[in-house]
């Protein structure tokens, strides 16, 4: 197995972006420009190297190779946008490697893009990318033409030496261990498991009670073999289950408005680990957005409005709206998924001054919100 965060940093020492491989500061999938580029950059390094792995490392600032990371990354329709917008589109894998110097919550993403051996273009236009490009490296430039290219394999030796040197071996794996519970305090119970005698996964999580319910909080997986964070959240409700060949994970949202409140089921996550040395991930979506009293809620939105306008004003809140702060992300996220007009408008606004806050709760759940409504939509 190839041990990822390893495999990152024999790139890097690369210093430059080349023809198989380029890094990026972040990604922005969420934009029509955004979405154009990051097709570009996986058409130009599938088609640069038909016979190898190619890689985009994300979260690393560009001039002095910095490793800064990026928020975890589980959006599973990825090689969806791929095949929509590609003829003869390249298998890719988005995967999350943790760095013992960043924060907990932030990784480095990885990219790998598996060789076809076939010319990939656009097959629909996308921004000013016009249908029937190809894109291809020329050193750590993406060029682009119309019509014929001839593929031609010239890096496969150096990334094939790359990854055997990015091998993993039982140092790696017993370093990874032990990093993974220096990284984590006491009270979130870090442990360890062995599926099928090959795979060690490192999980970790605070455990709370609920009435007969037992759930765990800011939940965090690794597959220690790869140095892959497989699973991360920030909800703090989270069940946890597995048997000799799966680890099973349930994420719960806790919504309440005034005294009518509940654990929803939101996201159901499967790492199923096979006797051939490798794994797979299934996830099955599960929310049914909660109903809530209309006239209860416009109250609510009121009040966030207020906040969020004294936020923006840098009026000092009382005691209450601050309490009252630490809910608003989630408060408005209810009032999205019962129809409140410009609710999500107002979250949305609101994301610039919850980033300002000295206590960085309030974004995390602002984010979660975000993740959410995605998730939903």
């Amino acid at each position: 197995m190839i041990n990822k965060r390893l495999l990152i940093k024999n790139l890097l020492a690369h210093n430059d972006e080349n023809s198989f491989y380029d890094k990026k500061r972040k990604i922005s999938l969420g934009t029509k420009e955004g979405k154009a580029k990051f097709l570009k950059h996986v058409c130009a390094l599938s088609n640069s190297n038909p016979d190898n792995n190619s890689y985009i490392v994300i979260g690393v600032e560009d001039q002095f190779n910095k490793i800064e990371g990026v928020d975890f990354f589980d959006d599973s329709k990825i090689q969806n946008l791929i095949n929509s917008y590609f003829e003869n589109p390249p298998i890719i894998h988005y995967e999350n490697i943790p760095f013992p110097r960043l924060p907990r919550h932030k990784v480095v993403g990885l990219v790998t893009i598996n060789p076809i051996n076939k010319v990939t273009s656009l097959k629909r236009s996308i921004w000013k990318y016009n249908k029937g490009l190809v894109f291809y490296r020329r050193g750590s430039n993406s060029m682009h033409t119309f019509g014929n290219y001839e593929l031609k394999s010239t890096n496969k030796e150096v990334v094939e030496a790359l990854e055997k040197n990015a091998s993993n071996n039982i140092k790696l794996t017993l370093d990874g261990v032990f990093d993974f519970f220096e990284r984590h305090k006491p009270e979130y119970n870090p442990t360890y498991k062995v599926f099928n005698e090959q795979f060690v996964l490192c999980w970790a999580g605070k455990k709370k009670i609920v009435e007969d319910k037992i759930f765990y909080s800011r939940v965090d997986i690794e597959l220690i073999n790869e140095q892959v964070r497989l699973f991360y959240s920030a909800l703090d409700e989270v069940k946890i289950e597995y048997n000799n060949q799966s680890f099973i994970i349930t994420e719960y949202v806790f919504l309440r408005i005034k005294d009518e409140f509940d654990f929803h089921p939101f996201e159901k996550t499967i790492i199923n680990f096979k006797e051939n040395g490798k794994h797979d991930i299934a996830t099955e979506f599960l929310f049914n957005p909660p109903q809530f009293n209309k006239k209860d809620l416009y109250h609510i939105f009121n009040n966030c409005n207020a906040i969020l306008n004294k936020l923006k004003k840098n009026i000092d809140l009382t005691k209450t709206e601050l309490m009252d702060l630490e809910e608003l992300p989630t408060n408005l996220m209810i009032c999205v998924l019962n129809g409140i007009p410009n609710a999500f408008l107002r979250l949305e606004e609101s994301k610039k001054y919850l980033r300002r806050l000295d206590d960085k709760s309030t974004y995390i759940k602002y984010k979660e919100a975000a993740r959410v409504l995605r998730k939903v939509n």
